[in-house]
């Protein structure tokens, strides 16, 4: 791992850097390229934008790691509304939630009851309803998660991170209920134990895991969702479905908001279906470290605004 991606994670769990940047108005000014706003108003409106072009979208609340139960709650409720806004609109609008934004580390079950109330309101308006991946000491907690939900609703999905030691058998344990997956790179600042260091490998690791989700999608065993900038591997993604034959609506491409936004628009006027993950609320700061952190290209755009 490069010392400015650890040294980036690592800043994400400082609170004293926290409360240095967001009283910073050049920081601030940075975050307005990957998010439109803090209101949900300010992402549908977004969301909406990129209709026109053809490109269909996921609205995520930022904030996690909830300590109030009745904070869990309002969640819950706030998810529920924007269920309703993205109807009322005839967005083409997906939701993703964190666990530990509904309750996961004060009571399991009241987690998974927030999530059912979310992927039965998914369900009334044939949407999807997508689980994010946290840190790795949450991978099983999440993962039960999603199998209850899928005996309940196709209409939810779960993150996958590519650079897990133990993906590969994740993937493989998931593969009897026909999931819907989100594969990412991985953005946390894990241990080498848990988790591949080296760039190359993660991408090599990436693409094994992108090839299995395409042989799945082919026998209908899985609905892949490749989530990634990387334009050399979106190639080679694009190449193997392809190679199998692969109508391009069984699987879709997952990207941020403000990140290649030109390349976005260019594979969706070629037929590939894309979509783009909108953030926003005021708890940006450590998604925020971690997006620098994914590409050092940002960390130069950052720079330019202090200057």
């Amino acid at each position: 791992m490069g010392l400015m991606r650890s040294a980036l994670l690592a800043g994400s769990q400082s609170a004293w850097l926290r409360a240095q940047a967001t009283r910073r108005g050049f920081v601030r000014r940075s975050v307005s390229r990957f998010m439109p706003g803090e209101r949900v108003e300010d992402a549908l409106e977004a969301a909406a934008r990129l209709r026109e072009q053809g490109i269909s979208t996921i609205l995520t609340r930022l904030g996690e790691n909830l300590s109030d139960a009745q904070e869990a709650d309002e969640v819950t409720d706030h998810y529920r509304r924007v269920f309703d806004a993205v109807s009322a609109a005839g967005l083409d609008a997906q939701i993703s939630i964190k666990p530990t934004q509904l309750g996961l580390d004060l009571d399991r079950e009241r987690c998974f009851r927030n999530l059912r109330a979310l992927v039965e309101r998914a369900s009334i308006g044939d949407n999807r309803l997508w689980i994010d991946m946290e840190s790795s000491e949450y991978v099983d907690a999440t993962l039960d998660l999603f199998r209850r939900a899928r005996e309940l609703s196709p209409h939810i999905g779960v993150c996958l991170q590519a650079y897990l030691h133990r993906t590969p058998k994740d993937l493989e344990s998931l593969l009897s209920i026909a999931p819907a997956i989100r594969l990412v790179k991985g953005a946390y600042n894990e241990p080498a134990d848990v988790a591949l260091p080296k760039k190359s490998d993660v991408d090599q690791a990436y693409l094994q895991l992108a090839e299995k989700l395409l042989t799945e999608a082919g026998r209908q065993r899985a609905k892949p969702v490749f989530g990634t900038h990387d334009l050399g591997l979106i190639e080679r993604i694009r190449k193997t479905a392809v190679d199998k034959r692969l109508d391009p609506s069984s699987y879709e491409l997952h990207m941020l908001y403000g990140i290649r936004a030109e390349e976005q628009r260019r594979l969706a006027s070629m037929g590939v279906q894309v979509r783009v993950l909108i953030s926003y609320g005021s708890a940006w700061f450590a998604w925020y470290m971690r997006r620098l952190a994914e590409r050092p290209a940002n960390v130069w755009f950052v720079l330019r605004n202090v200057v």
